[in-house]
């Protein structure tokens, strides 16, 4: 049977539990009843706004020093200001503990009171609520952001610290994190944060948990404000913290300590050791991808990176850098195969993925300063398949159409992610052949004469990114020359570099891209079901919905037009000597043939499109900048040019409006005049239909 001292040992641990300071509600009721800003309220406990704003709806609690203050202060303001209804006098108390009998030892001391441990307070965060309370770490979500957590990371991909320890993650959670130190944050972050999430193939990597340092943050852990070094973006080796991290047995990867630092440790027994950091103050969320997320409140920058990790990946760089991550994470280049004559599981190869090792282009495939290249004297030209950048001639603009009033940009939504659906690309080494015959089916880059072929001069040639006509043989990617074979011209190659293993390496990819794409515009009031003019009508107003989904919407565009980009990354730094390697040729991502198919393939989806609207509508663009075209118009709206059918629907094969990819939305509207005067000057109207001299983003 329990005696009395074992009782009053275990009600003493459930008082322990109990909330130690009034509920979140009154917290801020008795503040307003004094009198006292939040801000005020901040100075005083000398912490932020924020904190302040967190302690009053449930997201976090002070941890001591600040918690016994904030104590004492609600204690003085409740016997000031009662609650309406609540009985006068003090309030009651709980009666004492009676003292132990004394021992040879003298009396024994009551038990300190102490604020719940860290692992508990993590524990209760994450524990999911059917109805928010007062006392909640972890509000009621507005809106389901993805599939049920993994059970191995409770608490969601990433989180982002304010200066105060307070940890923000995905719906509405706060962890509080004690790390004074950075090694000691990497630590927490493996160890007990329950951050990190799983991988997007079986065969894959589960993803590295991301930390978002803010400037207060940073500040913290005795990083600086600003990067002095503003080439190579990164910390001297001599820096304490990168002491500090190395003495602790920890590695930084070749691009050092920068703006998004990866801290690890070799894996054991399976298990990765590694954690990547986003520092706010370095600008590791460029606002070009990300615009003003920087500027976000540390709970609102988790919602936009939360949603982007949960539909894209969690971020491990620039958006071009996730854009390539995001291919290899969903095509992994190994998977486990029995060795025939062990008996044991190996690394194999995993088909349709890339591999293990770099690839060295076909001669017409890579740049002059490629070392296999530079070396071999190759002077047999190469390829230019380049989005479109193209003006018409002044000269052909007519009377007619100058008389229309209006020039109207279609901006086709993330053209190259449509460009990538079901395409072939090669996934074994280039072979060379002499006069072979065309075949549209294999990838790769042929030398062939496209000069003889006759279009309409008031639309671009779709063999040249400049509109321009061929003037004898050049290399093509198989889609370029295979639209000359489907506009009925016969074509005969000189030479060919084809690769016999080929996939649809990039079909995953599209597929992730596309559904995050098309959420996110949802989220923002633009879905399928709506009428065109219901959805000129949403895209006239979508960023202004949500500026949160708005910035995730920004990045995932951003995604892919980086993630295309950086399969052909160029050497960089005024040291670089041509001949010598450069780190990006070096990995099996540096793949320039696949980027000249996924761009060669969105021009002629281009020059198609603008065919058919000649042939349907009369019409002729004034202008082509990568996946914005500018027409002549009766009236701002696209709805009076776009060919429909008498049942109301659009015809097929010319521009149509929507939110799929390859489908358009309009980019601006300017007068001819405006349009006509900026031709003249040889500059080019899709550059800067937005108003304002806005410059598009050549390419999505």
């Amino acid at each position: 049977m329990a005696t009395e001292e074992e009782l009053f040992a275990s009600v003493d641990a459930l008082l322990e539990e109990e909330p130690q300071l009034p509920p979140p509600a009154e917290r801020a009721r008795l503040r307003e009843a004094a009198g006292i800003t939040q801000a005020r309220l901040a100075t005083a406990l000398k912490t932020t706004t924020q904190s302040v704003k967190n302690w009053e709806n449930g997201r976090s609690e002070p941890r001591p020093p600040r918690l016994e203050a904030y104590q004492r202060l609600l204690k003085g303001w409740a016997a000031k200001y009662p609650a309406p209804g609540a009985p006068a006098g003090p309030a009651p108390v709980a009666p004492p503990r009676p003292q132990a009998p004394a021992t040879s030892t003298g009396p024994a001391a009551p038990a300190p009171r102490q604020a719940p441990p860290l692992a508990a307070v993590a524990a209760r965060s994450a524990r999911p609520a059917t109805r928010p309370t007062p006392t909640s770490r972890r509000p009621a979500a507005k809106k389901a952001a993805g599939p049920a957590p993994d059970p191995r990371f409770p608490h969601g991909p990433l989180a982002v610290l304010d200066g105060d320890g307070c940890a923000y993650g995905v719906d509405g959670i706060v962890l509080d994190c004690p790390a004074s130190t950075l090694v000691e944050l990497v630590e927490w972050t493996l160890r007990e944060s329950g951050l990190g999430a799983p991988r997007l193939h079986r065969h894959g990597k589960d993803q590295d948990p991301l930390v978002v340092l803010t400037a207060a943050a940073a500040a913290r852990f005795g990083l600086p404000g600003r990067l002095e070094d503003r080439r190579g973006l990164r910390l001297p080796e001599d820096h304490p913290v990168v002491q500090q991290v190395r003495k602790a047995k920890w590695q930084l990867t070749r691009r050092g300590f920068g703006p998004w630092a990866r801290i690890y440790r070799t894996a054991q027994g399976g298990e990765r050791q590694c954690v990547q950091l986003a520092i706010l103050p370095w600008d590791a969320l460029d606002s070009r991808a990300w615009p003003g997320v920087s500027e976000m409140e540390p709970a609102d920058i988790a919602r936009v990176l939360g949603t982007y990790a949960r539909r894209v990946i969690t971020p491990r760089g620039s958006t071009a850098v996730s854009g390539l991550e995001l291919m290899t994470a969903l095509r992994p280049p190994t998977r486990p195969v029995r060795d025939e004559e062990t008996g044991n599981w190996i690394s194999g190869h995993n088909p349709g993925s890339l591999g293990t090792e770099p690839m060295d282009p076909a001669p017409p495939e890579g740049q002059p300063e490629h070392p296999a290249i530079h070396h071999s004297g190759w002077t047999g030209g190469f390829l230019r398949e380049e989005a479109y950048q193209w003006v018409r001639d002044v000269d052909l603009v007519t009377g007619e159409e100058c008389a229309l009033p209006y020039a109207v940009g279609l901006d086709l939504n993330t053209a190259f992610l449509a460009a990538a659906a079901r395409l072939t690309v090669g996934l074994s080494g280039p072979e060379h052949f002499v006069n072979p015959a065309f075949n549209p089916k294999i990838p790769g880059s042929w030398l062939v004469d496209l000069s003889h072929v006759e279009l309409d001069p008031r639309l671009p040639s779709p063999f040249t990114p400049t509109g321009e006509r061929p003037t004898g043989p050049a290399w093509y990617q198989t889609h370029t020359v295979a639209y000359a074979q489907e506009l009925g011209y016969n074509v005969q190659p000189l030479e060919a570099y084809l690769r016999r293993e080929t996939g649809a390496y990039l079909d995953p990819w599209h597929d992730r891209l596309k559904a995050a794409y098309v959420d996110t515009l949802a989220d923002l009031g633009v879905t399928k079901d709506l009428t065109d003019a219901q959805f000129l009508a949403a895209m006239e107003r979508h960023k202004d919905v949500d500026p949160a989904m708005a910035a995730v919407l920004a990045a995932i565009k951003a995604t892919v037009k980086g993630g295309i980009g950086k399969l052909f990354e160029n050497p960089q730094g005024k040291g670089y000597k041509d001949g010598d390697p450069w780190p990006a040729m070096q990995r099996p991502t540096w793949r320039p043939d696949i980027r000249a198919a996924v761009i060669s393939k969105a021009r002629v989806n281009m020059h198609r499109k603008m065919l058919n609207m000649a042939r349907l509508t009369g019409l002729f663009p004034l202008a082509v900048l990568s996946d914005c075209v500018v027409y002549p118009a009766p009236s701002p709206s696209p709805l009076d040019f776009l060919p429909y059918a008498e049942s109301g629907k659009p015809v097929p094969g010319a521009f149509r409006l929507g939110l799929s990819p390859g489908l358009a939305k309009p980019e601006g509207v300017q007068s001819m005049m405006w349009a006509v005067d900026l031709m003249e000057q040889g500059l080019n109207p899709a550059r800067h239909i937005k108003g304002g001299d806005a410059v598009l983003d050549e390419g999505e």
